[in-house]
């Protein structure tokens, strides 16, 4: 007997639907999706970075300017007479025309009623800020103002000392505030003091 042969059976391929090439495309979708919100978070990030930065930069820039109104206060041979204080001092910085005006300022980041500008020698100014080689310029000079604002129950002369500093940009702006209390005693330092 011979053997039977069977002819192969012929089974057409079966019909391809493209899902490989679906989730691919899909795939590709979430991914461009995850990088484009990383790109704008990233940026997000930075603005947030040099913002603080800018203000950091302004607050150091009142600090610092507060404690030269404090220390003007307290240094020998100024005249801390009240005058009545209606414009800027001078804008350039020279702190030799400082006074106590006989006001507190309304609203102190925006009024200038008075004030003193100082500028510290190694600080760089240029209007509207920008860059200065490797370095920011402060987009002005930093303001104090000084207010007499009367005496404590001991007979202390009590000052508000408001500073004013600038960032890099004009929108970064930093107040500072301070109540300073002037005394002023003999003090006998020889043997041979007696009391008044």
């Amino acid at each position: 007997m011979s053997p039977v042969r069977t002819s192969p059976s012929f089974n057409p391929p079966a019909r391809q639907r493209g899902i490989a090439l679906i989730t691919s495309v899909m795939l590709l979708v979430v991914v461009t999706l995850l990088a484009v919100s990383m790109f704008k978070g990233f940026g997000i990030q930075e603005k947030l970075a040099g913002n603080t930065l800018e203000k950091q930069r302004s607050f150091q820039a009142a600090q610092s300017v507060l404690q030269f109104g404090e220390w003007w206060l307290t240094s020998g041979g100024t005249s801390t007479t009240m005058v009545t204080c209606s414009a800027d001092v001078d804008a350039t910085g020279n702190p030799t025309l400082m006074r106590v005006c006989d006001a507190q300022l309304a609203n102190p980041s925006v009024d200038r009623t008075g004030v003193t500008f100082y500028k510290p020698s190694a600080m760089t100014v240029a209007t509207g800020g920008g860059k200065a080689g490797d370095d920011v310029n402060y987009s002005a000079n930093p303001a104090v103002h000084i207010a007499f604002i009367g005496k404590n129950t001991s007979g202390a002369s009590l000052y508000e000392v408001t500073g004013v500093g600038y960032g890099g940009t004009t929108n970064s702006v930093s107040v500072v505030q301070s109540v300073y209390a002037v005394t002023s005693a003999v003090k006998c330092l020889g043997g041979a003091c007696a009391p008044p």
